[in-house]
């Protein structure tokens, strides 16, 4: 039998070495994982400027309680014909901005909501700052009392993809007025998707700083939660989503796209978006 014992302490001797390096580096380290996480800028996903043809800009300015200083947020209105149709917060994920998101906000709308997309700082034309947590926490909830404000009288949803969803998980979390949560392609943790990569097992999981910790926030949501993942998603395991599931309370559904990617689940799953809206939200596709 082939004595193991050298090869686990030469990983264990790796790992310390790559936690040394990276508390070194701690004076970064919370800037880089902004940048890691987030990735922003104004990039847009192909075919998003053509999908938001049509869709009206609203702006949304606050003062941060976390800096002080005054924001503004640049948002995607995309309205219902109907006067008493429910209206819904898209929260979007990392890298592209909110016109890249646009085809997603379309089907959504299809499905009977009046939408509004936001872009968090640091993305598309909102305030050029590197974007945090916090900072993103603090962006939906002043997106949602914009929502809050303008319509009052109508049920409002939230929904996040992604990045977007831990996002969204926070959001509901916090509010009472929350109709409905809606959360695909999502995760647990930032810390529960490093472990699923390749170099996983390196024992980073303290260092991290940007958490997005949904799996905890999860269980303090009111409102009824829909989770939704494609069974092909390889950037984030379907099994996130069937753990962040677990943690919801009810009423809740789980809704595995068979064939859809992380890209593609919205487009796959429209006709199960459409039956889990009705059965669990008691809501129909605009006509």
């Amino acid at each position: 039998m082939t004595d193991t014992r050298p090869h686990r302490r030469l990983r264990w001797w790796f790992a310390l070495a790559a936690g040394l390096l990276l508390l070194a580096g701690c004076a970064t380290l919370d800037e880089r994982q902004r940048e890691w996480i987030f990735q922003p800028g104004a990039r847009t996903w192909w075919g998003g400027s053509a999908a938001a043809e049509g869709m009206q800009d609203r702006w949304i300015e606050f003062v941060s309680a976390e800096s002080g200083d005054t924001v503004r947020l640049h948002a995607l209105w995309a309205p219902q014909g109907r006067a008493d149709a429910p209206v819904l917060l898209y929260l979007h994920g990392a890298r592209y901005d909110v016109r890249g998101s646009a085809h997603r906000m379309r089907r959504l709308q299809a499905l009977g909501f009046a939408v509004l997309g936001v872009d968090y700082r640091g993305f598309g034309q909102s305030s050029a700052v590197l974007p945090s947590e916090d900072m993103a926490y603090e962006d939906a909830q002043a997106a949602w009392d914009w929502l809050a404000r303008e319509h009052p009288d109508r049920p409002r949803y939230v929904f996040g993809h992604s990045l977007g969803g831990a996002i969204a998980v926070d959001l509901a979390s916090r509010r009472d007025d929350v109709r409905g949560l809606i959360v695909e392609g999502s995760f647990t943790s930032i810390p529960d998707v490093v472990r699923h990569f390749k170099w996983g097992w390196l024992p980073v999981g303290p260092l991290i700083t940007q958490r997005f910790e949904a799996a905890e926030r999860i269980a303090r949501v009111k409102a009824p939660v829909l989770v939704v993942h494609g069974s092909e998603d390889r950037l984030i395991p379907p099994a996130l989503g069937q753990a962040l599931y677990e943690r919801a309370p009810h009423p809740k559904r789980f809704v595995l796209v068979e064939g859809g990617s992380h890209h593609s689940t919205n487009a796959v799953g429209q006709p199960l978006y459409r039956q889990a809206l009705a059965d669990l939200f008691g809501l129909r596709a605009a006509e």
